[in-house]
């Protein structure tokens, strides 16, 4: 039996850290914040330094909490962000742009006729939310120098020296060909980044390098995008099964084996990890805005913070006719439009604070809603219930909203924080490879269960309500 882990979380408004021990669970945990700069134009950027510091930082409090050495780091990381860096010196020569950064639009519009065959090729649909178009942006306008990466191929570069990412965060670029789980020299000719320096695609279990920033010298074991850490967290390694996140986007992820499932549904076919050279995928659909929703309910003091969301929201029995299209960063899957800005319809003077509050969660949980039947169409059968995480679960009032519109059971992870569990789980792979992933995935027992309370004429009339919606803002503004 190996020893505690620590798993480490690097997010988007910040990083949590765990030390997980295979007997006792958790036992350190530490955080620490990150603040991403939200600029005109749809601008997300966030100083790089800043998200190691929150990782040193995070991991060093956890260890403190725990008191007890550990044997190996794992880290999971937001996928999408990227930076230019000096590899030499391991500085940064850019900022780092986020995921949720459109300022690549232009260079995707013009890259449009390409769209097909990049989707065939990596399974993405050209969009700015990915790193290919960030990348292709940062050399045209920022630098030439040096590397551009994803985020954690810096972070695992300032921590242990090796120059590395994993085959799930490779697959968020639009530069992986999805079959093969290595670099495309087609993808890499379109988007003009012919010839870069790119990181050596891993397994997310293995010996990456070690690290003394903890303390004594530790191996790194353990490397996987987010998304992909909670759905291994919350044991979704079936085809059939899914999970979504709520976190400041919401992800829905399900599973498909060991083959890409390429549908027409407008979902993102990816890699969900590879270990021991095998491969396994998902699908995975994309809701940008939901935790930030909230904060931006907050920050106009609709509500004092996402805890207010159920007291607030509780005081009234609807939505009062309001229906609320979250799509501030634009709408994602299936609808790909990250041009369109949200919309509030519906107000009247009678309109408080708590049917704002009804119409978020009905705008969230609608939108995930399409997701979970787009899923169901590519997998050709129909999920049975949606496992879910993420700091927004802590609200009954949108998972009872997402249980009714779904017209599903929707259980709720009794792990908190299953990012860092999972990451933590393929760190303990790493560091044992005699275990498998039974060994290391506890078994799934939700911490809660919620059940629709309403019948499916009023679900469908529901999510008919922001469709609608949906389909005027896209007549207002034609792609």
């Amino acid at each position: 039996m190996t020893g505690p882990v620590l798993a480490v979380d690097q997010g988007t408004s910040g990083t949590k850290a765990l030390v997980v021990c295979p007997e006792r669970g958790v036992i350190g945990s530490g955080s620490a914040p990150v603040r991403p700069r939200h600029l005109p134009g749809g601008l997300v950027e966030v100083t790089p330094d800043d998200l190691l510091s929150s990782v040193l930082d995070a991991g060093r409090a956890a260890l403190a909490d725990a008191g007890e050495p550990v044997a190996a780091v794992g880290l999971a990381n937001q996928g999408e962000t990227v930076l230019a860096w000096d590899p030499d010196s391991g500085e940064p020569l850019t900022d780092a742009l986020v995921w949720q950064d459109r300022r690549a639009e232009p260079l995707c519009a013009e890259l449009a006729g390409h769209a097909d065959e990049l989707k065939a090729l990596t399974g993405l649909p050209l969009d700015p939310y990915f790193a290919a178009p960030k990348m292709a942006w940062i050399r045209r306008h920022l630098t030439r120098s040096g590397v551009v990466t994803t985020s954690d191929a810096w972070l695992v570069h300032r921590l242990t020296g090796a120059f590395v990412t994993d085959a799930a965060t490779a697959g968020r670029t639009q530069l992986l060909d999805l079959d093969s789980a290595t670099w495309s020299e087609r993808a890499l000719d379109v988007f003009g980044l012919a010839g870069e320096r790119l990181p050596r695609v891993v397994d997310a279990a293995g010996e990456i390098g070690t690290t003394k920033e903890f303390g004594r010298e530790i191996p790194l074991t353990g490397l996987l995008v987010d998304q992909q850490a909670a759905l291994l967290a919350q044991d979704v390694t079936e085809p059939g099964s899914a999970k979504c996140t709520y976190g400041t986007g919401a992800f829905l992820l399900a599973q498909t084996g060991d083959r890409p499932r390429r549908g027409d549904s407008g979902l993102v076919a990816c890699v969900a990890w590879r270990l021991g050279g095998r491969s396994s995928y998902c699908l995975d659909g994309q809701v940008y805005t939901a935790a930030s929703a909230v904060r931006w309910l907050t920050d106009l003091g609709v509500i004092a913070g996402a805890h207010e969301l159920d007291p607030v929201g509780s005081a009234v029995p609807d939505a009062g006719g309001v229906t609320f299209v979250p799509a501030l960063a634009g709408l994602a899957a299936p609808w790909w439009r990250g041009d369109l800005r949200g919309s509030l319809t519906g107000l009247g003077l009678d309109t408080t604070p708590g049917h704002l509050v009804r119409a978020l969660c009905e705008g969230i949980a609608a939108q995930v809603a399409e997701l979970a039947d787009a899923v169901a169409a590519d997998l050709g059968e129909p999920l049975r219930s949606l496992r879910v995480d993420g700091g927004l679960t802590r609200s009954s009032l949108l998972l009872q909203t997402q249980a009714d519109l779904l017209q599903l059971p929707v259980e709720v992870s009794a792990l908190p924080d299953a990012t860092a569990l999972g990451v933590g789980a393929v760190a303990r792979l790493g560091l044992d490879p005699r275990l498998g992933l039974r060994d290391v995935v506890p078994d799934w027992r939700p911490a809660a269960l919620y059940e629709p309370r309403i019948g499916p004429a009023e679900a469908a009339e529901r999510r008919g309500a922001f469709r609608t919606q949906v389909a005027a803002l896209m007549e207002r503004h034609p792609a």
